[in-house]
């Protein structure tokens, strides 16, 4: 069945792999992106480019009006990590719930995830700090999510440390709720695509960091 998706951070490599495989899937598809002159080539059938905000909670309610789920692939490295997720993630929730927007997939960070319980690989002592600060800004948002109301049903889909912008789309990944996959840890953009458009159409996972891995 055709949906309506919004995807914020549309023009980034994750949100453009997420709209192609909307498209796809024939399911109509508004881009939002901050500035929609940077990102002519979206402009194909079946996808509407905006202008949006994803911190914005007026700017989110009026791009996915009408609409029957949102991905958040979005990011800014110019503001501080925490800053931005924590007002994306709140904005998201405000806005999709006036909208009337029932389902979010948020594209996470795989620092986050557990090597063991309690213990995450942004943990590890001899983890870069630099990294540390950025993955903060995740755990940030799943915890803003987290204490957010059940009206809005999300999900945080996590890729791997080896996100592959060039791999193939093989139609195939692995998953685990909260923790790191064994093996590889790699994934391509096409296929972490499917993982977020997976659970858009059929929903199996509420409320959790999911793990996906090739």
């Amino acid at each position: 069945m055709s949906s309506r998706i919004a995807v914020f951070g549309a023009g980034g490599r994750v949100g453009r792999a997420a709209v192609a495989e909307a498209v796809r899937r024939g399911h109509t598809v508004t881009a939002v992106v901050r500035d929609p002159a940077r990102c002519p080539d979206l402009a194909c059938p079946g996808i509407k480019v905006v202008r949006g905000d994803a911190t914005d909670p007026g700017s989110v309610a009026a791009v996915t009006a009408g609409h029957d789920a949102a991905v958040n692939a979005s990011a800014r490295l110019d503001i501080p990590s925490e800053e931005y997720f924590v007002a994306a993630a709140q904005a998201l929730v405000a806005g999709l719930g006036s909208a009337g927007v029932r389902r979010l997939v948020a594209v996470g960070i795989a620092s986050t995830l557990e090597t063991a319980p309690g213990v995450r690989v942004m943990d590890a002592p001899d983890f870069p700090e630099a990294y540390r600060a950025f993955s903060q800004g995740h755990v940030a948002e799943f915890e803003t999510l987290t204490a957010a109301g059940e009206e809005l049903d999300w999900v945080m889909v996590v890729p791997p440390m080896d996100l592959d912008v060039a791999g193939p789309r093989t139609g195939r990944y692995r998953s685990a709720v909260g923790t790191v996959l064994d093996g590889t840890g790699h994934i391509s953009h096409p296929d972490l695509a499917i993982a977020l458009l997976d659970e858009i159409d059929t929903p199996r996972h509420h409320r959790i960091q999911l793990a996906v891995a090739d």
